[in-house]
């Protein structure tokens, strides 16, 4: 096996003992949108540590991963919900909501008023604004 591969593995298994204490943090819903009774996935808020964390992992439902790979898709007002979101107490779900409503500012009106309105630490606005979707 490759130097790759192992050290994949290890990352892997780090945010896999990361799982209990997210699902505990999250109340085993989705930290973006509330959804309880979904698959639940974690996601790593770029940009990716040497070393997963908790304080840069949260846990989403498939369909927020989804649109968090593939983030030209987000559109509609099913997102609104990020406008409440954004003023989480985690800063990884500031940052992930921020992101997500810049994205959808492009195409909705509404996320664009969003985006005025949201006042961000100055340590969570640089992390939000070090990476795009």
């Amino acid at each position: 096996m490759g130097k790759g591969y192992v050290t994949h593995q290890a990352r892997v298994l780090a945010l896999q003992g990361l799982g209990k204490d997210l699902a505990r943090r999250a109340k085993s819903k989705c930290e973006l949108t509330g959804a309880a009774g979904v698959p639940l996935r974690l996601y790593e808020v770029p940009p990716i540590a040497e070393e997963p964390e908790m304080a840069r992992t949260i846990l989403v439902s498939e369909a927020c991963h989804e649109m968090l790979e593939f983030p030209k898709r987000l559109q509609g007002r099913e997102w609104q919900c990020l406008a409440e979101v954004v003023w989480s107490e985690m800063p990884a779900v500031q940052v992930v909501a921020w992101r997500m409503l810049r994205e959808l500012a492009k195409r909705e009106d509404w996320a664009r008023e969003v985006i005025e309105e949201i006042f961000l630490d100055d340590d969570v606005e640089t992390w939000a604004k070090s990476a795009e979707l």
